[in-house]
């Protein structure tokens, strides 16, 4: 917070200065640095190293060099009269194979190639890296862009721990480097030690840095930031991955997207990868990757996919990551927002480099797991019609044209509804939704709202049936309205939450799960709290 009142303190005199000033092109200048400082204050106040918008190879903008050229020409002429100034080495080894240094230049490529170096780690935003690319060096580069004096936060921590400690374990030796060599990188060399020794003590490790760099010293605001994370668990290293992928989902979207997966997760983790067939589906695969004690399982694929892999996952440690390859992609919608309708794969990608670790409810019924809902009536009938040619013809479509088929239809049952350990109600209906978690497409689910995946209870809906179709549109536009308002209008959709839900008919029942259709006299769903591993965006 220091540095941002500084710079903003800095612009309000600038800005004054140029009020003062009556020649137009030095006033001109003054405005130009006074938002330019400004804008690195709003920056700091938001700990937003992004805002130089540094590529993945290291380069600024051309147009942020522009809005910057003051900020950054005073960085520059700082940065130079340290590194001149500076006692200690430009490159230092803190361990075997692990490099701390200071901001990178042409003269010390010989020192990297003298070192076997082959991986780079900038944790700078506000200078470009040398682009290794150009320079004809085989160089990993991976840029955490952090302001001077602040600390990243644990999802860039996250990104940086494993991408050390893959490239650590190919005996690649790694540089972690800032402006100087004392704050930024020393904060993400102590974060990956502490990762590889959760034991080890921060102040001890900090220690052990500063006895080969002399320069090392957090801020009091980047040691806290480290201690807090330290203290929480958040620095671990979940590096060992196994992806499932099932290459006929969606419509067979896998081998379009396998390359860009793959180069983009092969940087952060050890992969393996099965491939589901005719023979082997994803929950006979998963079994065959927790052999191998993975960190996470990643099911690519649709929502029938992640089911079966979620079903050797629950109740383990294993971390369950998910990339939407499917046609409706309801859970990783749930998980990751709206963003993974537009952005899916890539959504997905950034989620699993460095996204949380969150546990989620399931349930099961009649033994079978349950990550979405159960659904009776318009549900299953929407399902049935959407058959795997209908999909890959009309994608999502598909799933509409099958719910207006069934809203036409206007069949209803009689069903016994028990709820937890209350006395058993009759009740009439053509359409009956017990949802674990759904998105807001889902709407026979959102009876008050968009249920809870992490709230231990089953949210069950039905509808009253009538003949008139307008009725039941109005019935599902009010479902709709609830998903927005966080609210319940009773009107003909009914509500309530449980634990266990029990339903029978005299008729047998018609049902799907997650998508898949089943058949049975009675069903028994329980929800199991947070029972489920999964990774979630991060929330900074």
């Amino acid at each position: 917070m220091f540095a941002a009142i500084a710079y903003f303190v800095l612009a309000v005199i600038l800005c004054a200065t140029a009020w003062m000033i009556r020649l137009p092109y030095i006033a001109i200048f003054f405005y130009w640095s006074a938002l330019s400082l400004f804008l690195v204050s709003l920056a700091y106040i938001a700990n937003a190293g992004k805002i130089f918008r540094k590529r993945q190879n290291g380069t600024i903008p051309w147009y942020i060099r522009w809005a910057f050229i003051p900020f950054l020409l005073g960085a520059q002429l700082y940065n130079a009269w340290q590194r001149r100034n500076d006692k200690v080495p430009p490159i230092q080894e803190v361990e075997p194979g692990l490099f701390l240094a200071c901001r990178l230049f042409p003269p010390d490529v010989d020192t990297l190639k003298h070192e076997n170096v082959t991986a780079i780690l900038d944790a700078t935003c506000e200078f470009d890296g040398l682009d290794w690319t150009v320079m004809g060096e085989h160089i990993s580069y991976l840029n955490i862009p952090v302001l001077d004096h602040a600390a990243p936060n644990k999802a860039q921590l996250r990104q940086a721990i494993n991408w050390i400690h893959h490239h650590r374990k190919r005996k690649r030796n790694v540089v972690v480097h800032c402006a100087l060599g004392r704050g930024r990188s020393v904060l993400v060399m102590a974060a990956y030690l502490l990762a590889k020794e959760p034991d080890a003590d921060v102040d001890e490790v900090l220690e052990r840095i500063q006895e080969t760099r002399e320069t090392a010293n957090l801020n009091r605001f980047q040691r806290k930031a480290l201690k807090k994370m330290h203290q929480r668990g958040e620095l671990v290293v979940r590096n060992r991955v196994c992806l499932i992928a099932n290459p006929v989902s969606g419509r067979k979207l896998w081998a379009d997207k396998k390359h860009d997966i793959m180069s983009s997760l092969n940087s952060y983790f050890d992969m393996s990868i099965k491939i589901t067939t005719e023979t082997k589906n994803g929950t006979d695969l998963a079994r065959e990757a927790m052999a191998e004690h993975p960190d996470m399982i990643i099911a690519c694929g649709g929502d029938g996919t992640i089911a079966e892999v979620a079903s050797v996952t629950v109740n383990t440690d294993v971390a369950l990551g998910i990339i939407p390859l499917g046609t409706a992609n309801a859970l990783a919608h749930v998980l990751m927002g709206i963003e993974s309708k537009a952005f899916g794969v890539q959504k997905a990608l950034d989620v699993l480099i460095s996204g949380d670790v969150q546990a989620m409810d399931t349930a099961t019924c009649n033994d079978e797991l349950v990550l979405l809902l159960v659904g009776i009536g318009f549900e299953h009938k929407m399902i049935e019609s959407a058959h795997r040619e209908a999909k890959n013809n009309s994608g999502q479509f598909a799933y509409l044209q099958g719910f207006w088929q069934a809203l036409s239809e206007h069949k209803a049952k009689d069903y016994t509804l028990t709820l937890d350990d209350m006395p058993a109600q009759e009740i009439h209906t053509n359409s009956m939704i017990i949802a674990n978690a759904a998105p807001v497409f889902t709407l026979l689910a959102q009876g008050q709202g968009q249920p809870e995946h992490d709230d231990g209870l089953l949210d069950v809906n039905w509808l009253e049936p009538t003949k008139n179709s307008n009725v039941n549109v109005l019935s599902i536009a009010e479902l709709a309205f609830n998903s927005l308002v966080q609210t319940q209008l009773d009107i003909h959709a009914h509500h309530t939450h449980a634990r266990r839900v029990k339903v029978s008919c005299n008729e047998g029942i018609d049902y799907v799960i997650d998508g898949e259709t089943r058949q049975a006299e009675s069903l028994d769903i329980r929800v199991q709290p947070a029972s489920l591993k999964v990774m979630v965006p991060s929330k900074v």
